[in-house]
């Protein structure tokens, strides 16, 4: 599998774009692989639109994920000048100017446009190094892989059960440390519940806890598509410190407003075949016994 991707990565873009095309209308038409759980995320995160407008939403990003895919296995084999053309970072003097007052920065970005070309733009485009929260692939040969492709420059990805370890061992030199803190945490994680999309739902305190520990400034890290193949990103500070006791609430809520504003500006970008609701909100949590109650009358 990892021989067929180095493979294709020497293939043209717009090669890949077509095969990303073909592979849309083969998850989406024929496999119809988890559109039942996208098709009802997108109806219950926008009940005021019409059947013809979620259908849209809903093919839309099947469509986008397919060319998202293939151009993640081009980026795999790209220099950083062609990651720099295609991903435009519009101000990174943001993360300069954390890294210059020599302070650590955590970027939280979600799972919206080509979250791979993302991590390897930053890369090219920010000088300080990141280290990057991932979860193992299951193929080894797969996983090594695409660890080699993601650190080309200069990013450091970390398996997620040992990324609070990793932090706590670095030295005090100013890094970034990037999350995509759009999935669901573990049942058994602390974590915060709120309305997002028009359901209750929880986020990770876990970027709290380590801006506290680094006194690191938070980061919004918001993509674009501009067209097919080229992006934006932008960049905002959303917390910095001295942190208070409320600030891993203040920081989870700042996020997921930012997140769902970037949601509601282009729907399709978002990863809707993501099951973000796995679980309910506890009726022990405040609002929780409301929304038990919301739950059992729908």
């Amino acid at each position: 599998m990892a021989s067929l991707l180095r493979i294709l990565a020497l293939f043209p873009l717009p090669v890949l774009h077509l095969a990303g095309w073909w592979l849309y209308l083969v998850a989406f038409y024929v496999v119809r692989w988890r559109v039942d759980v996208a098709r009802a995320n997108v109806a219950l995160a926008f009940p005021e639109k019409t059947d013809a407008e979620r259908q849209t939403i809903l093919r839309d990003c099947y469509r986008n994920l397919g060319a998202a895919l293939m151009e993640g296995i081009w980026g795999y084999g790209a220099n950083a000048d062609a990651l720099r053309r295609r991903v435009r970072f519009v101000n990174p003097e943001i993360v300069e100017q954390i890294r210059s007052e020599h302070r650590s920065a955590i970027l939280l970005a979600g799972h919206l446009c080509n979250w791979e070309w993302l991590l390897l733009a930053a890369g090219a485009h920010l000088e300080i190094p990141i280290d990057v929260v991932y979860k193992p692939l299951r193929l080894a040969s797969v996983d090594s892989y695409v660890l080699e492709a993601r650190r080309r420059f200069g990013a450091n990805p970390i398996p997620h059960k040992s990324f609070l370890y990793e932090v706590m061992r670095r030295d005090d030199s100013p890094r970034a440390y990037a999350m995509l803190a759009d999935q669901t945490p573990l049942k058994r994680t602390p974590k915060h519940w709120l309305r997002f999309l028009n359901r209750d739902t929880a986020f990770f305190l876990g970027p709290e806890r380590i801006a506290r520990y680094l006194d690191a400034s938070v980061v919004y890290v918001s993509m674009t598509r501009v067209r097919r193949g080229h992006y934006e990103v932008r960049l905002e500070v959303i917390a910095e410190p001295p942190y208070t006791e409320a600030s891993g609430v203040e920081i989870a809520t700042s996020y997921a407003r930012h997140l769902e504003a970037s949601i509601l500006a282009s729907p399709s970008d978002w990863l809707w075949i993501h099951n973000k609701w796995k679980y309910p909100r506890p009726a022990d949590t405040p609002d929780g016994a409301r929304a038990t109650r919301m739950a059992r009358r729908a």
